[in-house]
């Protein structure tokens, strides 16, 4: 069964994953799914991290720092967070393949340019062959997509981007990508006694 990664262009994350999912992909067969993670923060009643503000002074510099420590090409786009749709659905509209996944990431992510509006992203759509970009993005089929991925996303029990789903496993974050990689030399480890106890631990009770 071939893996699904869920990323959404507004998580740096998933940009800093892109650059080792290229190695994954050469022993698991990969299918990269654009998604709102707005829409998983309001499935879940959650905040995002640019939205809490000690979380986000911490989470950029952290951001910085792990592209400077993995030697990643990382300039953060002129405003964060971003409005992703335009971005999400052109990636559709140009296939949803690993090119337009990451010509798009770079132009965000590595170049630190707007990618708002169908004008942000007309430059690198016409590296994609896309010459019309609000009438590409526009389309009906496009947004369908973009919710029936993300739908998809929230049916799987998926809560953050970037996460990698096999099987009925997620993995959740780049930091996550030593811990696919062990799974990948041993697809039992997480089908061991004390990982399935952990997986049923109660929660605390109310005090009655």
């Amino acid at each position: 069964m071939p893996a699904t990664w869920y990323f959404d262009f507004i998580s740096p994350f998933a940009y800093l994953q892109l650059h080792r999912i290229a190695a994954l992909r050469e022993r698991i067969e990969i299918i990269p799914k654009p998604i709102v993670f707005g829409a998983l923060l309001k499935h879940h009643g959650q905040l995002g991290p640019a939205e809490i503000p000690g979380k986000r002074a911490f989470t950029y510099r952290f951001v910085q720092w792990q592209a400077e420590h993995e030697g990643i090409a990382l300039r953060f786009p002129p405003a964060h967070p971003f409005n992703p749709l335009a971005a999400l659905r052109l990636c559709i509209a140009a296939g949803s393949n690993w090119t337009a996944v990451s010509a798009i990431f770079e132009h965000l992510w590595r170049d630190g340019r707007n990618g708002d509006s169908a004008d942000d992203l007309a430059a690198v759509a016409a590296t994609l062959g896309i010459a019309d970009v609000a009438t590409a993005i526009a389309a009906e089929a496009v947004k369908t997509e973009l919710r029936t991925n993300t739908e998809a996303a929230i049916a799987a029990g998926v809560f953050g981007v970037p996460t990698l789903q096999v099987d009925d496993l997620l993995f959740w974050g780049t930091d996550a990508t030593p811990m696919i990689e062990d799974w990948l030399d041993r697809p039992e480890r997480f089908h061991s006694d004390e990982y399935a106890r952990i997986a049923t631990l109660p929660g605390m009770q109310r005090a009655r």
